[in-house]
């Protein structure tokens, strides 16, 4: 029901670069997520609060993957069951 929707999963050098369509429940309409082995490299958010996907953004960028999975899930935003962040979590379980 909240599962995030695989768009493109790519290698691009040493990255692995995976976009993910959102659900309807959340601002956000995409996410784009680049992983350097175990880690973290960028995420990119399309629409939702800049500043605040800009935020997770630069927390997370270089952090090990499960470590942002395990902080990021279960976020709810307003009653909604879900979050931008708690996308997130749930697109990086699909890696």
């Amino acid at each position: 029901m909240f599962e995030p929707r695989i768009i493109s999963d790519s290698t691009v050098g040493e990255l692995r670069v995976l976009s993910v369509e959102t659900c309807p429940e959340v601002c956000s309409v995409r996410i784009d997520i680049a992983v350097k082995g175990d880690t973290v490299h960028r995420v990119q958010y399309y629409r939702g609060c800049e500043g605040n996907t800009s935020g997770v953004d630069a927390l997370i960028a270089g952090m090990k993957v499960s470590d942002a999975i395990s902080r990021l899930e279960g976020i709810d935003c307003h009653g909604r069951g879900t979050s931008c962040p708690d996308q997130l979590a749930r697109a990086l379980k699909l890696l």
